[in-house]
């Protein structure tokens, strides 16, 4: 019997999964989207390969500095010297790792917090929602400045400062989430047969909220990425000379009347990263939402 009740489980899991595959690949735009990501992806891993970064990322050639984009160098240099395309490449290894880590640490500690107040409820439910209040009343943008100070600046800082700005919209997608399955059938057989309570939770109400979750955290990946690029802007992020996409727009301003290409080619790079993620934020949402299905 049990061996039964396994087996029609992994195929429902199957049959989800294959549903859901085929809703995606209806839509195009998260297609185009989920192709420029691991174009991307594949540039930062690619990076070490193709470009050496003591001598092409970060070494200065004052010779050959301000240079337009030409055959020998596609994207230009900086004021530096440095070859703008080997910087933007290496550039996305810094932003993807900021954007992934930071969302992960909002995850975990959002969806801990949001799951805890909408499964027990009452006063700890109460003090954990007004502390999301507080969160969410300050932009996060400040947050991060604010806890970037306090913690100095570094990658590991930077990481920690966006994923903490980050964690308000889980708790209330968490909670929200748990709310609506805690009443179900399943979980009061669960209850009913002596399981513990964080069994419960991570058994059997998580499963069943994982897709609003993968969806808000696809399309938090996109904010925390612009989220580092701003800190980075202001000097609050990676610490120079590494290559990321904010650092290289700040260099670039003084000098973007004459030489714009030194801030074009970062700012192309966080807008096509971006917005291939919100693509397929919304592609997931639509394929994982049975109220949009056609």
């Amino acid at each position: 019997m049990k061996k039964k009740q396994r087996k029609s489980q992994q195929y429902k899991k199957r049959s989800m999964l294959a549903m859901m595959l085929r809703q995606l690949r209806k839509n195009k735009g998260a297609i185009l989207g989920l192709i420029l990501v691991v174009i991307i992806i594949a540039l930062a891993l690619l990076a070490p390969v193709l470009y050496d970064y003591d001598t092409v990322v970060i070494a200065q050639n004052l010779k050959e500095r301000l240079q337009a984009p030409s055959a020998a160098h596609w994207f230009g240099t900086d004021d530096m010297g440095r070859d703008i395309l080997a910087r933007v490449v290496y550039g996305a290894r810094y932003s993807l790792a900021v954007g992934l880590i930071a969302v992960l640490i909002a995850l975990l500690v959002g969806v801990t917090l949001g799951a805890t107040a909408g499964y027990v409820g009452g006063p700890m439910e109460e003090v954990i929602m007004r502390i999301c209040d507080i969160f969410s009343s300050i932009p996060s943008v400040l947050m991060a400045i604010a806890v970037v100070s306090a913690l100095g600046k570094s990658t590991v800082n930077l990481m920690i400062a966006v994923g903490i700005a980050s964690t308000a919209p889980f708790i209330r997608v968490a909670r929200a989430a748990v709310l609506t399955v805690r009443g179900e059938e399943y979980v009061e057989s669960a209850r009913a047969i002596g399981m513990r309570e964080w069994q419960i939770v991570l058994g059997h109400i998580l499963p069943n909220c994982i897709s609003q979750i993968i969806v808000q955290a696809t399309l938090r990946v996109g904010s925390a990425i612009i989220s580092a690029a701003q800190l980075s802007f202001l000097g609050l992020g990676v610490p120079a000379p590494a290559p990321e996409w904010g650092s290289m727009l700040s260099s670039g301003r003084s000098y973007i009347r004459d030489y714009s290409y030194m801030t074009l080619f970062p700012g192309l790079a966080i807008m096509i990263t971006v917005l291939s993620l919100n693509m397929i934020g919304d592609g997931l949402r639509d394929a994982l939402d049975p109220k949009l299905k056609r």
